[in-house]
């Protein structure tokens, strides 16, 4: 009986199965986590899934089914796991509120000086009361209260608070909070005093999640934060991916849009809740994202950066109405969209690169932001160069065949005894193992090639005397964990298949870095700074046995976080830095790896754990014994 191919997004993770299984019990076995709280009684309706492809492929819609899709509001192709069955080919997308296990997403990263000076700044004013003898204008009244009372001239007003400014003022007895945008706008009008309620909020649009940290502007503390997965990743899991759909679908580019802005307005909302304030409290947002985000979300074609050479629409920071774009904060609100360096390096490269500050130093630092999409930024206060990798989603999970997100029962630390073979493992959350996310992965990879499981070039050793190496459909692995371990009733495994992918992705990385190296004229850094959410938790002994990162000392590898993010709160916070960021994004020297003389022989050679020239690793035998004795 020939088997039918299902696929569940976001994760990647994929299967064969007899016609006639039931989505859920195919989610089941390979792993991945969906909310059955009824145990497919059809009574709890908590198992909705998107259907992507292959809907033709699935039985038909009962009466029961439908009822309670439409008692829970479910949208075009939702369907029930628990008693949709697959007859073909499908892909499925398995919604945030249908997910059993909640991702883990670092949301707090390197903290940094600055002198507070946002953009957005209130003013309390109590304005003389019109009269016959002084018929002055309520805007002009305004702008005589904010010259003699700040000394502030030459500020224009929002069209939108121009038409309600004069109800607000009359119904306020003509005392009044002023919000002004970059000391030349006025962007909103408030009866009584509000100036100690200032609110901004900045978003990191990654590939994967978005995070959106609600910030009191007057102190730069954070008030809320909230995450979500990109609701984009069912249109694609790459940048790539999602540039194609936009360029092959009439609406694509509006679908992508649509989705990105309605993600950061439900941020918004939880934010606020959170906070206890009302959405149109928040008088700007501060946005960063790779260029493809940037674009997408500012709803620009993307299809040019696809091609070369490789030309976004615009370098500059770009401010835009919130309201323009659907962005449902305070009417007359900012939203400012943090410059970009290059085609495959965005404004999120340029937020780590405000947050870490390489350019004030004078030490050698490579800045690598980990992701589906790495961006590698090397140089000092003298000279910047930077370069973008496709590391690829298997980093994170997906590709890999028991790869996951961060999400609990996730193996997150693997160690394997050199005699035995032996291996033992961490999980979040100490549940029973589901899958492996991204730490996990570097983990394995590491372990595998330090106890001699897996060689220098990739390939599994298959003369050792052990049951955890095996060769199943002529494929070698290793088992992490058996079935009766796990929570899915499977082993738990690492293939041959997941080496390749793993160095395929560190190998872009890898080599990236080592042309920068070269074309800065170094053989060495001082410093290594990982940025991401992912690279926080990488272990950073196992990265550097892979050859991940460039050979250092332990010691001056740094894990930062989400850079991204804290650079994004910063510009909300501080003009100072958005300057910054306009002109380190000029400074910074683009190296465009894909067309680079060197790229395809340092690709081959990183391939290798970890790496082909012993010469790049120096301190490799130091670094295994350190492992050793731990």
């Amino acid at each position: 009986m020939e088997k039918c191919k299902i696929i569940f997004q976001p994760e990647g993770k994929r299967g064969e199965f007899p016609p006639g299984t039931t989505i859920l019990d195919a989610a089941r076995e390979i792993g991945v986590d969906i909310e059955a709280i009824c145990g497919g009684k059809l009574t709890c309706g908590k198992c909705q899934v998107v259907i992507e492809q292959g809907e033709e492929n699935l039985s038909q819609m009962t009466e029961d089914e439908r009822r309670l899709l439409d008692k829970r509001k479910a949208g075009k192709n939702y369907r029930l796991a628990c008693v949709t069955r697959f007859y073909g080919d499908v892909v499925v997308f398995v919604p945030e509120e249908s997910r059993g296990g909640e991702q883990i997403i670092l949301k707090e990263g390197v903290e940094v000086s600055v002198t507070i000076d946002p953009a957005v700044k209130k003013y309390y004013l109590e304005l003389p009361k019109p009269h016959l003898k002084d018929d002055l204008g309520d805007f002009e009244r305004i702008l005589n209260a904010l010259r003699e009372d700040y000394g502030i001239e030459n500020v224009d007003i929002d069209y939108e608070v121009l038409k309600k400014l004069p109800d607000v003022l009359r119904e306020s007895d003509w005392k009044v909070t002023v919000t002004i945008w970059n000391d030349r706008e006025i962007i909103d009008v408030e009866p009584g005093y509000k100036a100690e309620n200032v609110y901004g909020l900045a978003v990191d649009i990654g590939t994967t999640t978005v995070v959106g940290y609600l910030t009191d502007l007057r102190t730069g503390k954070i008030l809320a934060i909230d995450s979500m997965m990109n609701p984009q990743v069912p249109y694609g899991e790459d940048v790539m991916s999602r540039i194609t759909y936009a360029m092959q679908n009439p609406e694509g580019l509006e679908v992508l849009n649509k989705k990105i802005v309605e993600g950061i307005n439900q941020i918004l909302v939880n934010v606020c809740k959170e906070a206890g304030i009302k959405p149109e409290e928040v008088s700007e947002v501060t946005i960063v994202g790779n260029t493809a985000m940037h674009h997408i979300f500012l709803k620009i074609d993307p299809q040019y950066l696809a091609v070369a050479p490789y030309v976004p629409a615009i370098h500059r920071s770009h401010d835009v109405k919130a309201r323009d774009i659907g962005i449902k904060i305070a009417k007359g609100g900012n939203v400012h969209v943090l410059p970009i360096e290059a085609g495959w390096v965005g404004a999120d490269n340029v937020a780590v690169l405000i947050a870490t500050e390489p350019y004030k130093r004078d030490e050698m630092c490579l800045v690598i932001d980990i992701g589906t999409n790495g961006e590698i930024v090397l140089g000092n206060r003298e000279r910047l160069l930077s370069c973008s990798a496709a590391a690829g989603p298997a980093l994170e999970g997906a590709h890999i065949k028991h790869g996951m997100r961060a999400a609990t029962g996730a193996i997150e630390r693997i160690r394997i005894d050199p005699e035995t073979f032996e291996p033992e493992y961490k999980t979040i959350g100490n549940a029973p193992p589901r899958g492996i996310c991204g730490s996990g992965i570097i983990d394995a990879a590491a372990e595998l090639y330090r106890v001699g499981i897996v060689k220098k070039n990739g390939r599994f050793n298959l003369d050792l005397d052990t049951p955890r190496v095996r060769v199943v459909d002529g494929q070698p692995e290793y088992v992490i964990a058996w079935a009766n371990e796990t929570a899915i009733g499977h082993d738990i495994v690492i293939t041959q298949k997941d080496i390749r992918e793993i160095q395929l992705a560190k190998g872009a990385m890898c080599a990236g870095a080592h042309i920068l190296m070269k074309e800065m004229g170094v053989e060495s850094v001082d410093r290594v700074i990982v940025a991401g959410a992912f690279g926080n938790y990488i272990d950073k002994i196992s990265a550097l046995i892979i050859g991940l990162v460039p050979d250092v000392p332990v010691d001056r590898i740094e894990s930062v976080g989400n850079a991204a993010g804290v650079g994004a709160r910063l510009a909300l916070i501080s003009r100072e830095k958005r300057r910054e960021a306009n002109e380190i994004a000029r400074k910074v020297e683009h190296i465009k790896l894909a067309v680079h003389p060197d790229f395809e022989r340092e690709f081959s050679m990183a391939m290798y754990f970890p790496h082909m020239d012993k010469k790049r690793y120096p301190r490799h035998e130091e670094v295994l014994k350190v492992r050793g004795a731990e």
